[in-house]
């Protein structure tokens, strides 16, 4: 990270340090699969959820500075993929909230979110409106001031553990992406119900299933049909994150296979001294770079107030190439270790199931590369 300021190469180092001391002892404590609540405590306990957002103790997070996020998320990805995982997901949950939700919503649940004890949850895919987000089903149906909402959410990362779910409804049947709204809506609500689901990757993911849930008027979040906008919104900060984290896991792997190849010895000599091995790790460690640098280069469009069109690309060309490039590396440092890199509890083990996932969610490769195609044409379009 040499292109980072002293300011900011101190706070990784920060952030390594609360990661390695504080974090890594509560890691793996919670059944595979379910939430960590003593580890979510302990994130906001050390100010890490409040960092999510681009505040700093002692004052309330005001907003998301991106390259922030994406430093923090690498580092922690560096040390344990739960964690990073953990904070991303209450960020990614409860962003909706804090950008457009009212005073009274935003007091209610941000609070506990900074503090880790109020686990957050974004609702957006469903059985038939994963990639085509603007083809969502659930029903947000008129009841007096408020609405309920009927239907299935599926593939929530936190559901349905979380506490506070934002959640993308259909409010005008047959508008498309202009007929959704965005709800803040208690994990507790009479008629909310869900199940885990079994993934490869070990966080925490499961299907709600809305039964008439009554929203009020104080949980809409933005404004009426204009949901997509804050979804929109949302993963414009997050998608360069999801970078950061492909990023952060592909260094680990690295790093640890650098190590391997400097002792492990075949054929009278050691691994790092064939010259295929050394081309191999050059172009990984390459690739690596390049996705560091399309990621904080996005995080910097993003806190510089870019144009929309120009923070949307940069976003999806950060998580495209990033994500791409860490399946690449992962795989290949488990092929440089052998089998013992698929043993259970190697790090490898694990990076490798954890990898797969950032190339699907929060819109997958394929929908990168038409949000990159769509921007690349706009821009040439005669003015």
């Amino acid at each position: 990270m040499k292109e980072l300021d002293a300011d900011q190469r101190a706070y990784t180092d920060h952030v390594r340090e609360l990661a390695v001391h504080q974090l890594l002892p509560l890691v793996g404590k919670a059944a595979e699969g379910r939430v960590n609540r003593p580890l979510l405590a302990a994130m906001g306990r050390h100010g890490l959820l409040r960092d999510l957002f681009g505040g700093s103790p002692p004052e309330p997070p005001k907003d998301a500075a991106a390259l922030q996020l994406c430093l923090l998320r690498e580092t922690l990805a560096g040390v344990s993929s739960e964690a990073e995982t953990a904070l991303a997901l209450q960020g990614l949950g409860s962003y909706p909230i804090l950008q457009s939700g009212g005073p009274g919503t935003i007091e209610r649940w941000i609070p506990g979110v900074v503090t880790g004890d109020t686990v957050a949850a974004f609702a957006l895919s469903e059985p038939q409106a994963g990639s085509d987000a603007a083809g969502l089903d659930l029903r947000a149906e008129r009841d007096g001031d408020g609405w309920r909402l009927t239907g299935e959410k599926l593939w929530i990362s936190n559901a349905p553990e979380a506490d506070v779910y934002s959640v993308f409804a259909r409010t005008t049947q047959g508008a498309g992406a202009r007929g959704v709204t965005a709800f803040a809506v208690d994990g507790a609500a009479e008629g909310l119900t869900g199940e885990h689901l079994d993934l490869l990757s070990p966080h925490p993911i499961g299907r709600l299933v809305f039964d008439g849930v009554r929203v009020g008027p104080q949980d809409v979040l933005g404004e009426v049909d204009a949901g997509f906008r804050v979804a929109m919104r949302t993963l414009d900060l997050f998608r360069p994150s999801v970078g950061a984290f492909a990023v952060g896991m592909a260094q680990c792997a690295l790093d640890v296979t650098l190590d391997h190849v400097a002792t492990r010895r075949a054929y009278g000599a050691t691994l790092a001294d064939q010259q295929a091995i050394r081309h191999t790790l050059a172009d990984l460690a390459t690739q690596l770079e390049a996705s560091r640098l399309l990621v904080h280069r996005a995080a910097r469009a993003y806190d510089d107030g870019a144009p929309r069109g120009e923070v949307t690309k940069s976003a999806a060309m950060a998580k495209l190439f990033a994500t791409e490039a860490a399946q690449t590396i992962v795989d290949q440092c488990v092929q440089l270790h052998g089998a013992r890199a698929l043993q259970r509890g190697h790090v490898l083990e694990h990076l490798y199931r954890d990898v797969r996932a950032p190339r699907i969610y929060e819109g997958a490769s394929e929908v990168q590369r038409s949000i990159i195609a769509r921007e690349l044409l706009k821009e040439r379009k005669p003015e």
